[in-house]
C-alpha cells in the first residue's frame, strides 16, 4: 500500500462529550461500537455526582487512493506538532421555539407564533447577550496545552468544558457540568418542556479543527464537530434506531456510501434484533416481550439457532417478525407494529392523526431485514467485533471511531431528542458522510427574522447548511432536565384509558433516559442463591421494574421538571452487573439501577403519564399574558390536574402516587391552529 500521507482528517468525524458535576476526571466516551459499557460505580464518584464524559478525537492520514496509512501521533513518524482549535457555543435562548421537526408535514399547521424566537423580549443587539459562547481557542500539542471554555447570557458566567492535549497529541474534550438556571425566575417559572424564556443551561457544541505538521509540512486536517449533551443514563443500552442508524441510511440513499453487498446474521441483523431485547433494562414493556424468557427474547439459544438459519424450515418465523415492524403505507395511525416507540409526529390526542405518531425503522434496517426474511444473508456464530478500537487493524479505526460516537445517541423521536435532532438528517449539513460542514468564521450567520419559516429553512445560507458553533445543540430544549424530565412512556389523555391502555408503552428514549428499571435491592435478591431451593421470590425480583423517574415528588408536571433541574443527578446509571449464582436460571449479565441520591420512594411513583389538554388553555393565555379569569390562571389549571387525576383513579385503578399529570404544550403542538 501506498505509505505518502496526502491528507488527514480527524476522527471521531463528530465527537460526543457528556456534562456531569463531579469534581473527578472525566472518563473518554466509548472509542468502538463493541466497546463494552464501563465496570459498575464508574459513572457516579463517591458522594453521587455524575462523572463527565469526555470526547477524544485523533488524527489520521490518508494516501492518495483515500486508504488509512496511520494515526498522526507527536514525536513519531515526522509529526513534529500538532495545533487543535475548538470553539464551543450555546445559543438556546437565542434561537426558535421548538413543538414539531420543521421538516414534517405537520409543521404546515404550526402558527407563526410557534415558529418564533425564544426569549422574544429581548430584542435588538441585546439579543447577542443570549449566546453563551466560548470564543475560538488554540492548543499546541508540543506544549501540553489547556483551555477552558466560558461565555455569559444576560452577564452572567457560565462554563462550557475545558480541553488537553495528550502526550500522543490527541486531543481530550470535555463539557460543562450539567446546571442550569434563570436570570429571572421568579417571573419566569418553568412552564413546559422545550421553551422556557429566561432559562439557560451550559450543553454546547462546535468545529473541531487541527493542523499538523509532518515531515515539515503544515497540513490541515478534515475538520470534526463535537456535541456536549446530557449524561446518558442506560450505557450499556443502544437504542433500535441510532443516531448512526440515520446517518449511514441518509449518506446510503444519496450514494455517497454503499450498502454492503451481503447480509450476515451476526453482522447486520442480529444487532438490530438484540437491540428490542437490549431494551428490557429500561422499559417494563419491551422486558415482557423481548425479555429474558420472553416470547421474542432474541438472544436466547434457542431462537437464535432459528433465526441464524437461513433454510425455508425457519422461513416462516423470520417473516413473521419481519412483518411486526412498522410501514407508514401499511399500517398508518396503527399503534401495534414495532418498535413501540414515539415518532416525530407524536401528539397527545386520542384520535392519532399522523402515521409519524410511532416511528419506524430506517430504509436501510428495513431492507436488511427484508431480505433477512427471505434467506438472502449468512448465518454464523455472534460477533465479537472489535471491543478495543487501539487493537483493531488500523484501516478499521476511523469507522469504528466515527460509528462509536454516534451509536449511543438516539434518532428516536426528534421531539426534540436528546443529543441533537431533526436537522442532523440533512445531507446538506455535511461536507461528506458523518462530517458537519463547518461555516466559515469569516462568513456571520444572518438574521432569519421574528419567524422561521419554511423558505428561511431552504435558503443555501439557511439553518440546513453549513454549521457555526452552537448550532446543533441550539435546536434542543431549554433547559435540557426538562425534556429529559419529560422523555417517558404511555402519554395518555384522560378520555383515552380503558381496557387496551399500557402504562408502559409506547416509550420515548429510553435507552438514554430510562423508563422502568430493576433496582440493586432486587438484583441482590436475584443474585442470592436460595437456601431452600425455592426461586419463587428471585423471579417476582427479577420480574419487578421500578419507575426510574420515581424520586420526582408530586403529580404535576412542571413541578417535577422545577425539581429535574436541581436533582437530575440524583437519579440512578444503569450499569451491568455479572450473574453469579451460576445455575443459568437468570441472564449472566443483568443491567441494574444504581442507588439514587433520592429519598425511598415507591416503584409505581410516576408510572402513569397523564396529558390534561383542559389545563392548556389558562396556562397558555398566562403565558402570553391574556389571562383575565376571575381566579389565576395557576388555580385553574391546577383544579383541572386534579379533577383528571381523580377520573384516572377510578378507571386505572392505580393511587394518586402513580400518576403524574398535566398540561403538556409538548403533546399538544397545534394548539394555535385550533
Amino acid at each position: 500500500m501506498d505509505q505518502k500521507i496526502v491528507q488527514v482528517k480527524i476522527h471521531p468525524a463528530i465527537g460526543i462529550a457528556r456534562v456531569g458535576n463531579s469534581d473527578q476526571p472525566a472518563f473518554i466516551g466509548p472509542e468502538s461500537p463493541d466497546q463494552p459499557p464501563l465496570p459498575p460505580g464508574s459513572y457516579k464518584d463517591s458522594t453521587g455526582k455524575i462523572i463527565r464524559q469526555a470526547a477524544r478525537f485523533r488524527i489520521y492520514g490518508y494516501n492518495q487512493a483515500g486508504e488509512v496509512v496511520r494515526e498522526l501521533k507527536l514525536g513519531e513518524a515526522g509529526v513534529t506538532e500538532i495545533t487543535w482549535s475548538v470553539h464551543l457555543a450555546n445559543k438556546k435562548a437565542a434561537w426558535y421555539r421548538f413543538h414539531i421537526p420543521l421538516d414534517i408535514p405537520e409543521a404546515d399547521k404550526l402558527s407563526p407564533a410557534q415558529r418564533g424566537r425564544r426569549n422574544a423580549a429581548v430584542t435588538g443587539a441585546d439579543r447577542k447577550k443570549l449566546v453563551i459562547d466560548s470564543g475560538r481557542h488554540s492548543l499546541k500539542a508540543s506544549q501540553q496545552q489547556t483551555a477552558d471554555f466560558a461565555g455569559k447570557i444576560m452577564d452572567r458566567a457560565v462554563t462550557l468544558g475545558s480541553a488537553r492535549t495528550e502526550q500522543t497529541g490527541r486531543l481530550v474534550l470535555t463539557g460543562g457540568d450539567g446546571a442550569s438556571a434563570s436570570w429571572d425566575e421568579q417571573h419566569n417559572p418553568i412552564s413546559g418542556v422545550a421553551n422556557n424564556d429566561t432559562w439557560y443551561d451550559n450543553v454546547s457544541d462546535g468545529p473541531v479543527t487541527a493542523d499538523v505538521v509532518i515531515d515539515g509540512e503544515t497540513k490541515a486536517a478534515s475538520p470534526a464537530w463535537a456535541v456536549v449533551g446530557p449524561p446518558h443514563y442506560a450505557p450499556g443500552v443502544k437504542t433500535v434506531r441510532t443516531l448512526y442508524d440515520l446517518l449511514y441510511d441518509v449518506f446510503v440513499t444519496e450514494k455517497t456510501l454503499e450498502a454492503d453487498a451481503q447480509i450476515s446474521y451476526p453482522e447486520h441483523v442480529e444487532p438490530l434484533l438484540a437491540r428490542f431485547t437490549e431494551l428490557q433494562w429500561v422499559n417494563h414493556g419491551f422486558a415482557t416481550q423481548f425479555g429474558w424468557q420472553g416470547p421474542y427474547h432474541f438472544l436466547g439459544d434457542d431462537l437464535r439457532a432459528r433465526l441464524n438459519d437461513p433454510s425455508e424450515t425457519n422461513r416462516d418465523l423470520r417473516r413473521q417478525i419481519y412483518q411486526q415492524m412498522r410501514d407508514y403505507d401499511r399500517d398508518g395511525i396503527s399503534p401495534i407494529p414495532w418498535p413501540w416507540i414515539y415518532g416525530d409526529g407524536m401528539t397527545g390526542d386520542k384520535v392519532i392523526t399522523s402515521v409519524r405518531e410511532h416511528l419506524t425503522l430506517t430504509p436501510t434496517q428495513d431492507r436488511i431485514l427484508e431480505r433477512w426474511a427471505k434467506g438472502d444473508f449468512t448465518p454464523g456464530p455472534p460477533r465479537t467485533g472489535q471491543p478495543d478500537v487501539d487493537k483493531a487493524p488500523v484501516a478499521d479505526q476511523p469507522r469504528l471511531l466515527d460509528r462509536a460516537a454516534l451509536d449511543n445517541c438516539a434518532a428516536d423521536a426528534f421531539h426534540p431528542g436528546s443529543e441533537v435532532t431533526w436537522p442532523i438528517r440533512h445531507k446538506t449539513m455535511f461536507s461528506e458522510p458523518f462530517r458537519i460542514l463547518h461555516r466559515s468564521p469569516n462568513t456571520p450567520e444572518p438574521d432569519y427574522g421574528d419567524t422561521l419559516t419554511s423558505a428561511v429553512l431552504q435558503r443555501k445560507d439557511g439553518p440546513l447548511y453549513a454549521q457555526g458553533p452552537g448550532d446543533l445543540t441550539r435546536w434542543m430544549a431549554a433547559p435540557w432536565q426538562c425534556d429529559t424530565a419529560s422523555c417517558r412512556f404511555g402519554y395518555q389523555s384522560r378520555s383515552g384509558f380503558g381496557p387496551r391502555y399500557s402504562p408502559f408503552l409506547p416509550t420515548f428514549w429510553p435507552a438514554q433516559m430510562p423508563n422502568h428499571v430493576l433496582k440493586k435491592a432486587d438484583f441482590t435478591t436475584v443474585n442470592t442463591k436460595p437456601s431452600g431451593g425455592d426461586d419463587t421470590a428471585r423471579r417476582k425480583a427479577f420480574e419487578n421494574r421500578a419507575v426510574w423517574l420515581r424520586g420526582l415528588k408530586g403529580s404535576d408536571f412542571n413541578t417535577q421538571r422545577r425539581q429535574m433541574i436541581d436533582d437530575w443527578y440524583k437519579f440512578g446509571i444503569v450499569e451491568i452487573h455479572e450473574y453469579t449464582v451460576g445455575d443459568n436460571k437468570f441472564p449472566k449479565y443483568i443491567q441494574v439501577e444504581s442507588e439514587p441520591g433520592y429519598p425511598p420512594a415507591p416503584d409505581h411513583a410516576n408510572l402513569v403519564n397523564v396529558h390534561v389538554p383542559e389545563a392548556g388553555a389558562p396556562q397558555l393565555a398566562a403565558a402570553a399574558g391574556l389571562w383575565r379569569g376571575d381566579l389565576p390562571a395557576e388555580s385553574v389549571e391546577a383544579a383541572l390536574v386534579q379533577h383528571a387525576i381523580e377520573e384516572v383513579k377510578e378507571l386505572t385503578g392505580y393511587d394518586e402516587t402513580a400518576i403524574a399529570a398535566g398540561y403538556l404544550e409538548k403533546l399538544d403542538p397545534f394548539h394555535d391552529a385550533q
